[in-house]
């Protein structure tokens, strides 16, 4: 099955849970470049989560996001145990620690799939950069490989590309299945552009193009995980905002040979592991 997707609750919003206490609640903060994930735990249990742009100020944005996630489940900033924030942003909010991203994406994964005890690699792009994560039987990470530095095969990446075909980010996801991609020969967002609008002049169908551009993302994304090492007996996790793009996700499972595991909530993979590494963080503190 391409894409093998589950579900997840913890929708901001609703009514705040009762526990005995003491109980732990645990704030998760991921600052990326384009958006801010939030999420909240109340002891092991998904609370609430919240996704809103990164804007201009990446301080200003994961306070706001801070504010309405607790404020829409209604709780307090002091009724909150500990808050950890990751992404390139971490630095710039007001938190009780702050903890890599590799580290976050690959707690924030294995909770996510932890009924799928064969993810071996995650496969995370994001709005700037991409990463691969390979663990180890204990679900440590054992690798990794980060491209941030350049915004090739990236969701900057497929926006610019959105713009310049004419159609909106959804569409990349609701490509026919037996059309074929055309060849896309590079990956740098400046000589993509070029080679786009030529394509179009030639009276290429901008759909065959737009599945070619997915193409070549998968084909980025395959070199790093084979990097990392991507096992040939495990499947692969993909997190991140373009794991939404249900064509870029079978292309990919095609290329891999291996399932692909994909959560609704894939997007809030970082957020996620910040806040569990902010229980488990809590938990230690109490003892």
């Amino acid at each position: 099955m391409t894409g093998q997707r589950g579900s997840r609750g913890g929708q901001a919003g609703s009514a705040s849970l009762n526990f005995d206490p003491p109980f732990i609640r645990a704030v998760g903060l991921d600052i990326g470049s384009v958006a801010v994930k939030a999420v909240l735990l109340e002891d092991d249990t998904w609370r609430a989560r919240l996704i809103a742009p990164t804007g201009w100020s990446p301080g200003e944005s994961g306070a706001e996001a801070l504010h309405r996630l607790l404020g829409e489940s209604g709780v307090t900033r002091d009724n909150v145990t500990r808050i950890v924030a990751t992404g390139y942003g971490r630095n710039a909010v007001e938190s009780d620690a702050t903890i890599t991203e590799i580290s976050c994406h690959a707690l924030g994964a294995r909770r996510l799939f932890e009924d799928a005890r064969d993810v071996r690699t995650i496969l995370d792009i994001g709005g700037q950069d991409s990463k691969a994560i390979a663990l180890d039987r204990a679900g440590n990470v054992s690798n990794f490989l980060m491209n941030d530095k350049c915004a090739a095969g990236t969701g900057r990446f497929l926006q610019n590309m959105a713009v310049m075909l004419g159609c909106g980010l959804e569409e990349f996801s609701s490509l026919p299945d037996d059309l074929e991609p055309h060849p896309i020969s590079s990956m740098c967002t400046v000589f993509a552009e070029s080679e786009v609008v030529g394509l179009l002049a030639r009276g290429i169908d901008r759909r065959a193009i737009a599945l070619g551009i997915l193409d070549a993302i998968a084909s980025r994304a395959e070199g790093m995980l084979r990097r990392v090492g991507l096992s040939a007996s495990g499947s692969v996790a993909f997190t991140g905002g373009a794991s939404r793009s249900r064509n870029l996700a079978r292309l990919l499972e095609k290329r891999l040979g291996v399932p692909l595991r994909i959560d609704e909530a894939s997007q809030y993979a970082g957020a996620l592991g910040a806040a569990e590494m902010a229980r488990r963080q809590a938990i230690k503190l109490n003892k």
